[in-house]
């Protein structure tokens, strides 16, 4: 194992500099989180850490890493590299760094642990200092040169061991909430509601970033987008519907779950008339609009095979206007393996007519298997954007694939132990105390793992569309469950882990319940049966800084 970086795709100002720290994070172990570039600033100053080294038992070190020739002369420190010759002081900028990130923690409301174990160092990677090296603030044993890179971590320790009255070393506890700490502090409330919007659309410019995906892809017309949660893949679809639209196509724009055909209606009504697809909706609706009778919620052979069978007799007597020269769906791998040929049925040209597919296996949370009855181009999405680090941090390890966390830093994830029996009421209260706290009803959403909240129990008993209504009303929180919420999204989640039907698929549910948050995430639930589930990785990223033992 290796340690942790931070941020997760840290951007290095030398080819030295990040060969430097990735031989550093391969020797240490994986409690210890490097943290680039960390920039500081306290109105008189403006550093950047170049790299800070936080190690449970052992200590914090500031390290000021310089590629090229490094030389003191006289007391002045010269740096060449790439043929420049200049004036530096790597001492002043470390030791600098060091007593602004000690007055940053002494200041922060979160930080608890005390000034930590601190130590100054310089790294030259490409450089061999004599034997006999010394300059003042910077002992031979506070340097590293090229002869010390292979051996760098045990060079960090024996330093921060050597550093004299200094206090104790931090935690494991106080590393993450350092981390914390350092990757963003609580949101003041009386900006709540701005910081919320300048979130989202900081996440709609991240997603829209996607758009060069479909630009690559045009010329090709059956395709699967597969990405894990917080990919932008709705957004792609609904872009990918819009854009075929534009172009005068038929378009189906569909999905599996009701919410999220809701949201995306609602998203489609804010599109020009030209670039609205001629259908939005559920795969099943679009079968009863044909002339499908209705059938039951709870009849699985109605919507496995009648409905399905029914839709493509009812597909070869459409007339030519009724069908589609395209088909979009979201959330692909919800589809069973029987409705493929009813899309496909659907198309004005079935060998040939376009069909685009988003899907995520990690999502796979139905009992139906199924894949697409048709050869469909593969196109990976590998970044998550649209949650917090912290958050994309916690169920990274769910994902089918590994993601770059591309979204910004926001505040810790929060854990509740308790039994399932209590997660219900625990939710319940801290969905209350976020209330308290000034967040706005329709940025909440309280979601369950098994048993639906009673609340969503009394609104799904007036009709599924009075009850998907208040996903969208403004006058208090939504309550749902995490197989209705697939592809939506709250800027916070109260996420309460009640049990599973099924412990088979709780490892999917659990990743879709913990990526629902998009700025906010706690969770309340039995730790032991979140690490049965879920794994040890997300466990112990649930409990940092809780004191809670993984």
């Amino acid at each position: 194992m290796t340690a942790r970086l931070f941020p997760d795709d840290p951007r290095f100002g030398s080819a030295a500099e990040a060969l430097f720290v990735e031989e550093v994070r391969e020797q240490l172990p994986d409690d210890v989180v490097l943290i680039c570039n960390l920039r500081f600033s306290d109105g008189r100053e403006d550093r950047e850490a170049d790299l800070i080294v936080a190690w449970p038992g052992v200590g914090v070190a500031v390290v000021e890493v310089k590629g090229g020739s490094v030389s003191l002369d006289r007391g002045e420190w010269r740096q060449r590299q790439e043929g420049v010759d200049r004036v530096i002081h790597p001492v002043d900028q470390a030791v600098a760094c060091k007593y602004l990130l000690c007055d940053y923690l002494a200041k922060h409301s979160r930080w608890s642990g005390g000034r930590p174990r601190t130590a100054h160092l310089v790294a030259a990677p490409a450089t061999t200092l004599p034997a006999d090296f010394v300059a003042p603030g910077l002992a031979r044993w506070m340097a590293l040169d090229v002869t010390d890179v292979p051996h760098a971590a045990a060079r960090i320790r024996a330093a921060l061991e050597k550093v004299r009255d200094e206090p104790d070393p931090p935690t494991t506890e106080d590393v993450e909430e350092l981390v914390d700490c350092l990757a963003g502090t609580a949101i003041p409330q009386q900006h709540l509601l701005a910081e919320l919007a300048e979130r989202e659309a900081a996440c709609d410019l991240l997603t829209r970033d996607q758009a060069k995906v479909l630009d690559l892809l045009g010329e090709y017309s059956r395709v699967e987008i597969r990405g894990g949660a917080g990919s932008g893949k709705t957004w792609l679809a609904v872009e990918k519907a819009r854009r075929l639209a534009a172009e005068g196509q038929r378009v189906a724009l569909m999905c599996y779950s009701r919410g999220l055909a809701e949201f995306l209606k609602r998203r489609v009504e804010k599109l020009p008339k030209r670039q609205r697809p001629a259908y939005v909706g559920t795969f099943h609706y679009l079968g009863i609009d044909w002339g499908v009778p209705a059938g039951s919620d709870d009849d699985s052979r109605y919507w496995e095979e009648f409905l399905p069978a029914e839709m493509v007799k009812l597909a070869g007597a459409l007339p030519e206007e009724q069908r589609f020269d395209a088909i979009v769906i979201d959330e692909g791998q919800d589809f069973a393996q029987s409705w493929w040929d009813a899309v496909v049925a659907a198309l004005r040209d079935p060998e040939r007519g376009c069909i685009y597919v988003f899907s995520d296996e990690g999502q796979r949370i139905f009992a139906r298997q199924g894949r697409p009855t048709v050869d469909l181009m593969p196109i990976s999405l590998n970044e998550n954007l649209r949650n917090t680090k912290q958050i994309a941090g916690t169920f990274s390890s769910l994902a089918p694939q590994q993601m770059r966390i591309r979204g910004s830093s926001g505040v810790p994830v929060r854990f509740v132990q308790c039994s399932p029996d209590e997660a219900v009421d625990a939710a319940d209260g801290v969905a209350e105390e976020l209330l308290d706290e000034g967040w706005p009803p329709e940025a909440l959403a309280l979601l369950t793992t098994h048993r639906r909240h009673p609340v969503q129990v009394e609104r799904q008993a007036e009709g599924q569309d009075a009850y998907w209504a208040t996903y969208w009303d403004n006058d208090d929180l939504f309550y749902g469950h995490v197989l209705g919420f697939k592809g939506l999204e709250r800027p916070a989640v109260v996420l309460a882990v009640n049990g599973f039907r099924d412990e088979a698929r709780a490892r999917e549910m659990l990743y879709v319940g913990l990526s629902r948050a998009r700025d906010l995430l706690v969770v309340c639930g039995d730790l032991d049966l979140i690490r049965r589930v879920g794994g040890e990785a997300v466990a112990r990223r649930l409990t940092a800084g809780t004191g809670e033992k993984t």
